[in-house]
Parts: structure tokens; C-alpha cells; sequence
């Protein structure tokens, strides 16, 4: 049987990366964008070598002739895109009062304008195949998070996006949801423990302590999760935000 055909953004490394393998494991082929396709060369084999296809794609999620041209590739050369996980991200913390309009403009436009872009793209080929799935990757951060008042205003409102797009798409079989990782160890909590000023190392022990299952999470555990909503058998389960974040969070 042909393979079904998965995207993620950012997945040339962290997160990404680790629900692209996941999803390979599940048996789809998996296209694997970021800004650099060549940075995307480990998470492809890595995907080849469970015997699904996997393809690096160069994408600029913010800009929509970047994503019509990606998706038409990914359509080209491994089959009609019906899962998307919308996992890019970027970082452009400060207090409200220091933020400049460019750190809120391009931190909204990759994950607020990605995730539309890549949706909309992606959607007439899941309509038409009459199945689909749509992950959209928020986070704690919608809650309110100090210094990152972009960050979770974008975080917010893909939790919006995702429960009108569940409303929208329904009716075709596309399932929409989304998940909102806490602490994961990624590249990108690194840069924000530079930010601070405190060692990598201290601050996981410190968010550990802080947290019900004792312990900070891993790109697998959201990989994990994405697998569940992706499943054929999730079909029942759409709109929904699932925090992924070793205990209570809303």
C-alpha cells in the first residue's frame, strides 16, 4: 500500500524532528522543511532508515509563495500532503516595552501566518482524499509567559485557529488539534536559559523540581502525542489542546 504522506515545519532539528521520525516509524512518508533543506539532511535519513521516504524541503513558512512552491514539490515528488504538523518556531523574547515591531511581526508571521499558509496549502489535498490531519504546535507560553508577550499571543491564537479550522474541515474527514508542549530540551529552551543568564544544566534541574512528574520533557513525548492525533483511529477527536507538560496546566 502506498504510504500516506506527512509535512512537518521545522523539523530539521528538536520537536520537529523527532515527530518526523515518529510519524516514519507510524509508516507515512515524511517531508521535512525548514529554512535550509540542507540542514534537514539527519532528519531524513534518519527517516529513510525506517524504510519510509523522506524528503528536505526549503521552505519560508511566512511567506506564501515559499509555501505554494514547497507544497507543490512535496505533492511532485512523494504524493498529496494529508498531515501536516505545524511545528516551526522562532524566539523573540522581551518586555513588551523593549520589543520592537520587527520581533513581534516576525514571531507572528512564523507561527501565526506559517501555520495559515500551511493549512490552507495543505487542505484541498486532505479535502480531496477525504482524510486529513492537522497538528498545530502552541504551547504553556498561551497561558501568559513574562517576556514573551509575542510568543504567546501567537501561542493563543493558534489555539483559536485550530478550533475554527476543526469547525471548517470536519465534514471532509480532517481532524484539527493542537498541543501545547511545557518545558522541552530543545535548542530553543537552551537559548532562552542564555537569555537569563542561568546555566542549562540548573535550569532544567529547576524546572524538574517544579514539575508533578518530577522530571522536564523531551521532543519525543510531544512526538508521542502528535502520533495520537495523527492515528486513522483518532478521528473522533478534533479542536482540542493538549498540554503536554507533566501536570496540570488548563
Amino acid at each position: 500500500m502506498t504510504a500516506r504522506v506527512a509535512v512537518v515545519t521545522g523539523a530539521a532539528r528538536g520537536i520537529g524532528a523527532a515527530t518526523a521520525i515518529r510519524l516514519a516509524e507510524d509508516g507515512y512518508d515524511v517531508a521535512v522543511l525548514d529554512l535550509d533543506a540542507a540542514a534537514c539532511a539527519e532528519t531524513v535519513d534518519a527517516v529513510n532508515a525506517t524504510g519510509r521516504r523522506g524528503l528536505a524541503v526549503a521552505v519560508d513558512v511566512a511567506s506564501e509563495e515559499s509555501v505554494e512552491a514547497a507544497v507543490a514539490t512535496i505533492a511532485e515528488k512523494l504524493g498529496p500532503p494529508v498531515v501536516l504538523v505545524n511545528n516551526a518556531g522562532v524566539l523573540r523574547d522581551n518586555m513588551m516595552f523593549k520589543m520592537s515591531l520587527s520581533d513581534w511581526q516576525i514571531v507572528m508571521g512564523v507561527h501565526l501566518q506559517g501555520a495559515f499558509l500551511m493549512s490552507k496549502a495543505c487542505q484541498r489535498y486532505m479535502t480531496e482524499s477525504g482524510f486529513g490531519r492537522i497538528v498545530n504546535m502552541s504551547s504553556t507560553s498561551a497561558l501568559g509567559n513574562r517576556g514573551q508577550a509575542n510568543y504567546a499571543a501567537a501561542k493563543a491564537g493558534l489555539q483559536g485557529f485550530t478550533k475554527t479550522l476543526a469547525i471548517e474541515l470536519g465534514k471532509y474527514g480532517v481532524t484539527v488539534n493542537s498541543i501545547a508542549p511545557g518545558f522541552i530540551v530543545t535548542a530553543m529552551t537552551q537559548a532562552t536559559a542564555d537569555r537569563m543568564g542561568v546555566g542549562f544544566d540548573d535550569f532544567v534541574k529547576a524546572v524538574a523540581a517544579q514539575t508533578p512528574v518530577a522530571r522536564v520533557g523531551y521532543p519525543e513525548d510531544i512526538a508521542n502525542a502528535v502520533s495520537f492525533y495523527c492515528d486513522e483511529r483518532s478521528g473522533y477527536v478534533s479542536g482540542q489542546v493538549l498540554y503536554v507538560a507533566g501536570g496540570p496546566k488548563a
